[in-house]
């Protein structure tokens, strides 16, 4: 009986800035150096509000294939990749799921959770298949972690303290910047809370113990003058409605540079240290208590991406997997917690006063 040929998944791409770029280069690197061999990708279109950024983007992200399309229309090009600013996930993913393409959109998947349930809906009734991009969960560390935290041998978890902040000079960049411009969905919250937040989503909210139960959520913001769009953010989540007694310490901030190691998990009978870049594994360190409390053992675990790769070819293999087996959401990241994620960003700018401009959140 001889070998089944993988599958290959065709990729349009709508938007061509750099989270676009670093998707599609590693789209390109051949999946065999990551051990997969029933999966094979390729690009056929790529789609900008320009035809010549396109182009560009073919011409130095992608070799020049004259095989992949650029095109000044999303909707020649709607399949699988949305990665324009926050603020457009819902209308772009809404039009690539009417016209019957599976979607896998960039994080945050929306700007409020009622978006994200719109767009649910839309996908179960055009039958698509619909995730949202948190690469980091599929990253070869990130299930080693959840082998070694869902194992017990270092006990329930008690906390979590993660953080992933980013010196963007706010003071020295134009207020349209996508960090500073509210109606970009601007600040810290959405660009990079969904980091430090997946930590807890993985330690508490799937552990074996908390059987998928909701925490109680508070939130603080600090937001900046300039523009209004929340500086400094942090939330904490407290998981003691099921048998998991447990907190989450999260922050995030674009005027100070990221904390290293910038996660940290203690546990009953250890701790666990994940290294920054929190968003793309390359190490973390499992410290061993003894009975006394006292460092009995520390193992350290790395992972090497191979050439240009930061790792986000692995979610692109999750979703052809789910495609082939004709799943409509994956199990690692499902819509389950994309709406727990959009249910905790909703009540932080509740509770921290920031509103979006009028008009940019496209259902309340």
């Amino acid at each position: 009986m001889g070998s089944v040929p993988p599958v290959t998944l065709r990729w349009g791409i709508i938007s061509t800035g750099g989270i676009a770029s670093a998707f599609s280069k590693d789209l390109l690197v051949d999946p065999k150096t990551r051990n997969v061999n029933d999966v094979v990708h390729q690009i056929v279109a790529v789609g900008s509000r320009s035809v010549d950024k396109a182009q560009q983007l073919i011409d130095t992200s992608l070799g020049g294939d004259k095989t992949i399309k650029a095109f000044v229309s999303h909707a020649e090009v709607y399949n699988d990749a949305v990665t324009t600013p926050h603020t457009y996930h819902y209308e772009n993913s809404l039009d690539a799921i009417k016209a019957k393409k599976h979607v896998l959109c960039e994080k945050p998947v929306t700007s409020n959770r009622a978006e994200l349930r719109s767009l649910l809906d839309a996908a179960k009734e055009n039958d698509v298949f619909f995730m949202e991009a948190m690469w980091t969960r599929f990253q070869p560390l990130s299930l080693e972690f959840k082998k070694i935290s869902d194992s017990g041998q270092l006990g329930l978890p008690i906390s979590v303290h993660a953080d992933l902040s980013g010196n963007f000079d706010i003071h020295n960049i134009p207020n349209t910047h996508r960090i500073l411009d509210p109606k970009l969905g601007g600040g810290a919250l959405l660009d990079l809370g969904p980091y430090p937040l997946v930590w807890a989503i993985m330690a508490l909210y799937e552990g074996p113990v908390n059987g998928a139960t909701n925490p109680t959520i508070t939130g603080s913001i600090l937001k900046t003058p300039i523009t209004g769009v929340d500086c400094n953010t942090s939330f904490t989540l407290n998981f003691s409605q099921s048998k998991l007694a447990a907190q989450a310490v999260l922050s995030c901030s674009i005027n100070t540079d990221a904390l290293d190691p910038g996660v940290t998990i203690r546990y009953e009978k250890g701790t666990i240290k994940i290294a920054s870049p929190i968003y793309v594994l390359k190490s973390f360190v499992v410290q061993y208590l003894d009975e006394h409390g006292a460092l009995a053992k520390e193992e350290k675990k790395f992972f090497e991406h191979v050439g240009w790769s930061v790792g986000m070819h692995f979610q692109a293999d999750e979703v052809a997997r789910c495609i082939q087996d004709g799943k409509k959401e994956s199990t690692l990241w499902s819509h389950e917690k994309s709406l727990l994620e959009m249910l905790i960003f909703d009540e932080v700018r509740k509770q921290g006063g920031y509103e979006l401009p009028p008009g940019v959140e496209k259902v309340v």
